[in-house]
């Protein structure tokens, strides 16, 4: 339904706590950083190469083609004066190499000399060229992090009382940010979060996000149920939908979840408007998926006159970690195409909290997929601290779960 490309991007799993980031290098990144050692000696192999060469071989024979080499290989790799120490060896031995075979005055061996010489100038200019490209790439990737940091800013560790970690890896390659989103904040009506997933790809989508990041921050505060919250959500993009042209002006939709903890009452309450099914990781290594009871339409799509969803009600207890992910988690494939199955791979896993669980998560869907991911992807973990339920706490925990409620209707709510 959405098509992307491909990169990386982690929040909520690096040195930085809770809420820091840190990038993550794919399956081919220890290969490319050999491949980056093998060059940077290279030159000086070259130069090694070709003065064996020429010494070896009869003065009609010549290394010059790996004393031109070595210079330009080291114009991309080096600093501007370790180019032209490079340059300036290569020139010192053709030149020393020339007064060896007696051919210094001589047309070749002149030749030669201003060949290196040429050489050696225009590796200067390629590592001048190469710098200036580097500190402009340096600067949007800056550029990037920031609006990075401001429509998917880096939850705090705890929010309400409860761990909180978030993980978003951007498919687009050299993009922080792309068509997932995720929010958690403390709101007047307890925790609310949101994960979802625009319509589109890569940064052509970031301005939707951006929509229904802002549209959400302020009705969570607000409005006091979660089919409220949605109805501005819709509102919002119903907005930007009449802004645009073309394909988007019609066919613009997010899938969301929407979430709801209050405080201190040990329950969850979730609303989903076509988005997939959150998790819900007990202590004990159980796992429930919170699949809806009613499936409802992405926002987005109210004018097809078709009822929205309603929020459905879990019980939450202590030690419980919930997961929610957007489609480039389960769309996650592996080298024979088979998809990832995170309900599959969590269950049975006794993990210590909401970092510990994305820290697994993510090391299981790159040994899962090679590395490479071709989906934006974006992982919200909530857990609530404390210790674990007795046996029989935990057999009237598995009753509860399985008697799924709907939260009566406050009047007045035109949702209804």
């Amino acid at each position: 339904m959405r098509d992307r490309a491909a990169g990386e991007r982690v929040v909520g799993l690096g040195r930085k706590g809770g809420g820091g980031g840190r990038r993550v290098a794919g399956g081919g990144s220890g290969m490319a950083r050999r491949v980056l050692r093998v060059l940077r000696v290279l030159p000086g192999v070259l130069i090694a190469a070709g003065l064996a060469f020429d010494l070896l071989t009869p003065p009609s024979f010549t290394g010059s083609p790996s004393f031109s080499a070595a210079p330009l290989i080291a114009a991309p790799l080096y600093t501007l004066w370790a180019t032209a120490l490079t340059g300036f060896l290569a020139v010192l031995t053709v030149f020393l190499l020339h007064l060896h075979h007696g051919t210094s005055g001589t047309a070749q061996g002149l030749t030669e000399l201003a060949t290196m010489v040429t050489v050696a100038g225009l590796a200067l200019l390629i590592n001048r060229v190469v710098r200036r490209s580097g500190e402009r790439l340096a600067s949007a990737r800056g550029i990037a992090e920031a609006a990075q940091r401001a429509v998917l800013p880096k939850p705090a560790e705890r929010i309400g009382g409860l761990q909180v970690s978030a993980w978003y890896e951007a498919a687009q390659a050299d993009a922080f940010i792309g068509g997932d989103l995720y929010a958690v904040q403390e709101t007047p009506y307890g925790v609310r979060l949101a994960v979802g997933d625009v319509r589109g790809k890569g940064l052509g989508a970031v301005e939707a996000v951006a929509v229904v990041l802002g549209a959400f921050r302020e009705a969570a505060e607000t409005e006091p149920t979660l089919e409220a919250v949605a109805q501005r959500l819709e509102r919002a993009l119903d907005r930007e939908g009449a802004r645009r042209e073309g394909l988007d002006a019609v066919e613009g939709f997010t899938t969301c979840v929407l979430g709801e903890i209050p405080p201190e009452s040990g329950v969850l309450r979730l609303l989903n408007r076509g988005h997939p099914e959150p998790l819900l990781l007990y202590g004990d290594g159980e796992l429930a998926v919170l699949a809806p009871a009613e499936p409802a339409l992405p926002l987005g799509m109210g004018d097809l006159g078709v009822r929205p969803g309603r929020a459905e009600q879990w019980a939450f207890p202590v030690g419980a970690t919930l997961l929610l992910y957007t489609d480039g988690l389960t769309e996650a494939r592996d080298r024979a195409g088979a998809f990832y199955d995170p309900a599959a791979r969590l269950r049975g896993r006794v993990l210590s909290g909401p970092h510990a669980l994305l820290g697994a998560l993510s090391s299981d869907v790159r040994r899962h997929t090679g590395g490479g991911t071709t989906d934006d992807m974006a992982l919200l973990a909530v857990g609530r601290p404390g210790r674990r339920r007795t046996e029989r706490s935990q057999v009237e925990r598995r009753r509860t779960e399985r008697r799924r409620t709907v939260p009566v209707v406050r009047r007045g709510d035109d949702t209804a």
